[in-house]
């Protein structure tokens, strides 16, 4: 069985300690729209951490895109749509984590 090689990009969000229930529910829904707008994202999922583990040093959410390669996230990365999201969660997020890695199918 043949196995291809992808690219995850997982995104952690972290939002500021004012930032409401329903803003949050707002960055998160502009985020996961990205799927439909940039067609180089092959999959993206995600959502609440729901770990009993205290480990997420305020991190509160995961999101995982799936890329077939690095150029189709070199795409991604500056795309207008992806770019506009950015600036507007901007102002909720308190901080940011991203870290990607080569996964299979």
């Amino acid at each position: 069985v043949d196995t291809q090689q992808v690219l995850r990009h997982i995104v952690f969000f972290q939002f500021k300690e004012e930032v409401s229930e329903a803003s949050k529910n707002q960055a998160i829904q502009i985020f996961l729209e990205l799927e439909d707008m940039i067609p180089e994202i092959k999959k993206m999922e995600g959502g609440p951490n729901i770990s009993t583990k205290d480990l997420n040093k305020g991190f509160t959410h995961c999101f995982v895109l799936t890329f077939e390669s690095e150029a189709a996230r070199d795409i991604y990365l500056p795309h207008p749509e992806h770019v506009r999201v950015v600036e507007a969660n901007k102002p909720v997020l308190k901080d940011l984590l991203v870290v990607d890695y080569w996964g299979e199918e």
